[in-house]
């Protein structure tokens, strides 16, 4: 049985949402990926503030695997640059642990099949299955 949110954490988790959301439309805007779209859909964070899970979304998703990696493994620099930005606010920057969200995806898939005539509610096996996560 999951716990539910504090106000606090779900203050912790909007404000880390939109800076990072910030950071990475910098960074983007900086390497020139004028044919990305990088979205941050969610921010969770643990109660003792420790870890915050992150979901992106990533579009196009057929170039989102490369993107990913690349910003899993410099998470760290992300979280320094976190930091310095949010160190009149937060005492100690959340580890973060990023995840691909791919609803979109699965939201596109089901449109799919509804335009093809199927139902994908009495067929499932039509439909990509989703990760839990």
């Amino acid at each position: 049985m999951e716990k539910q949110e504090s106000s606090r954490q779900k203050k912790i988790g909007t404000v880390l949402q939109q800076e990072i959301a910030t950071l990475l439309q910098q960074a983007i805007r900086q390497v020139g990926g004028a044919q990305l779209i990088l979205s941050v859909t969610k921010v969770t964070v643990t109660s003792d503030l420790s870890l915050a899970k992150v979901y992106l979304s990533i579009f196009p998703s057929q170039k989102a695997q490369p993107y990913f990696e690349a910003l899993k493994q410099n998470g760290s620099q992300l979280r320094h640059d976190l930091s310095q930005r949010m160190k009149n606010q937060l005492r100690k920057i959340p580890e973060l642990v990023f995840y691909l969200d791919d609803s979109l995806d699965y939201i596109e898939g089901i449109e799919n099949e509804l335009d093809k005539g199927e139902n994908p509610i009495k067929n499932p096996t039509l439909l990509n299955s989703r990760q839990r996560k």
